[in-house]
């Protein structure tokens, strides 16, 4: 039977740890030990969390990497053995926060100046998700951002979107200038022959109702691409 956490020396219980010497100090099985609270009669909850931990292995998750487990789902979480629904629910809610968390606290009143501001803003929400979304960045007359907004949740291809729900918002707020994003699950930013089609049909029609189309950022895992540089180098456009 495996050792519980109530007969630890209190120095290496994870709550007590904590409180003695910070968050810091604990190790990502004693972080999530934490969210777990119980384990089993057989397994402890460190135990638990070292066995949810072994999974980014089959994910080939580099070590102390905990990316993939904003990647698992309840389900996958309910295959191991002391972790029932509640307990699966708990972590992907903090997961969630966490991605939260990353994001940055206000993204109005900022000025874009290149595609990597762009990238930044969104880099941590988007290279972990599995299925294609895509935003919009309305921005004013000074390339500063008004909204970003979710215009669509596709699955594992291209999201499905119609142009009007690209300019809809941008048109309300009196816009003049708009930035497309999209992520690849396969962590692959290179636009596809699909990704260059695409811009350039809301490039024409931008100009038709008087918006100007910056950019179209592609979102990779922790990588970006550019489809307007893309398209310039290799000169289908000007």
């Amino acid at each position: 039977m495996a050792i519980k956490v109530k007969e630890l020396p209190i120095s290496e219980r994870p709550y007590e740890k904590l409180e003695m010497y910070g968050e810091k100090a604990l190790s990502n099985a004693e972080l999530l030990a934490i969210i777990i609270k119980s384990g089993t009669k057989e397994e402890s909850a460190i135990t638990l969390a070292q066995k949810i931990l072994s999974l980014g292995k089959e994910k080939n998750s580099k070590q102390d990497n905990l990316e993939f487990l904003q990647e698992l789902s309840i389900e996958e979480f309910m295959q191991i053995h002391g972790i029932g629904k509640i307990k699966a629910i708990q972590i992907k809610a903090v997961c969630e926060l966490a991605k939260r968390i990353s994001r940055p606290i206000n993204v109005l009143k900022i000025k874009v100046k290149n595609p990597q501001d762009i990238a930044n803003l969104v880099m941590d929400e988007l290279k972990v998700e599995k299925k294609e979304i895509v935003k919009v960045v309305i921005l004013n007359s000074q390339n500063i951002i008004i909204k970003i907004q979710t215009i669509s949740l596709g699955g594992s291809r291209f999201a499905h979107v119609e142009p009007k729900d690209i300019f809809v918002e941008a048109i309300k707020r009196s816009a003049t200038k708009i930035i497309l994003i999209h992520n690849h699950p396969s962590g692959d930013a290179t636009p596809s022959e699909q990704d260059c089609k695409f811009t350039k049909k809301i490039e024409e029609v931008a100009k038709l109702i008087g918006i100007e189309l910056l950019d179209h950022i592609v979102i990779g895992n922790n990588e970006y691409a550019s489809i307007k540089a893309h398209l310039l180098k290799k000169g289908r456009i000007q």
